[in-house]
């Protein structure tokens, strides 16, 4: 299987991800202030979603540039990936409908350290099949961003007892770690 191919794949589940997102947000009940702000959570966290699926499109889409052989291994960390990217749906439609609560805030946390381990796997993974290619091994060597995000995400899920709008404040600051593509797969891609 060709790397392209299996990013055309990976395009496709990601975008049926969003937009099953996007059929759960609903619109305000009415056209009064108060209706509207009561749909405020769900909005929020949808964008936030929206955010951490477009950033893992985005970072997916550089590594697999870089990658010359796709191995079973990695079709199967690929297909774990995805697995937990779709429960991202999930787990906004329940914080929307319970923002307050912690058990929804921790289970939030949960899905995007799932997915950004399982991330780091297919890294490896990629690694692996590709360690005769000497610029990815370059390209992917100290991974900082990697290393920070699941420290902010069990951060997120400890403090979501104390308040479950710290968890998503720790949840939005990873967010915006990687907001910016890695730098590393995006120097390398350009070379």
């Amino acid at each position: 299987m060709s790397s392209g191919r299996l990013e055309s794949f990976s395009d496709g589940v990601m975008a049926v991800i969003i937009t099953v997102m996007a059929f759960n947000v609903r619109p305000p009940a009415g056209e009064h202030w108060s209706q509207v702000t009561q749909r405020l959570p769900t909005l929020l966290i949808y964008m936030l979603s929206f955010t951490v699926i477009g950033i893992y499109w985005n970072n997916h889409h550089h590594l697999l540039r870089l990658t010359t052989t796709i191995s079973s291994g990695v079709i199967w960390t690929n297909l774990s990936l995805l697995f937990c990217l779709s429960l991202v749906p999930v787990v906004t439609q329940w914080v929307g409908e319970a923002s307050n609560s912690a058990f929804p805030a921790v289970a939030y946390g949960i899905v995007p350290l799932a997915s950004a381990l399982t991330y780091f796997a297919l890294v490896r993974a990629i690694l692996r099949a590709n360690h005769h290619d000497k610029n990815l091994l370059r390209a992917l060597g100290h991974d900082l961003k990697g290393m920070v995000s699941p420290v902010i995400s069990l951060a997120g899920i400890a403090l979501a007892p104390l308040s479950p709008y710290l968890s998503y404040a720790c949840y939005a600051l990873l967010s915006l770690v990687w907001i910016v593509p890695d730098r590393r797969l995006v120097r390398e891609h350009r070379h």
